[in-house]
């Protein structure tokens, strides 16, 4: 069983290449629109990306209005 510091890392390392910035730039509080500087359709790539990484799916209403990594990752981790 994963930690939530565990898949926020993992959230933060496929954000990092997703978006090819430098992993150590990427925090868990960070806003991620803000921080890549990035839409709703990209954000979706992410999502998508992420259900793919951990096998799960998020419905919508989970993730409306969620903007940072750390909000993201303990969504993620509710489903693991």
């Amino acid at each position: 069983m994963r930690t939530i510091d565990q898949t926020t890392q993992e959230v933060l390392n496929l954000a990092s290449k997703h978006f090819q910035v430098p992993a150590n730039s990427l925090a868990p509080d960070d806003d991620f629109f803000k921080k890549l500087g990035i839409d709703s359709l990209q954000a979706l790539e992410l999502l998508s990306r992420l259900e793919n990484h951990f096998g799960i799916e998020l419905p919508d209403y989970e993730v409306q209005g969620v903007s940072d990594f750390r909000t993201l990752a303990s969504r993620i981790q509710s489903r693991l």
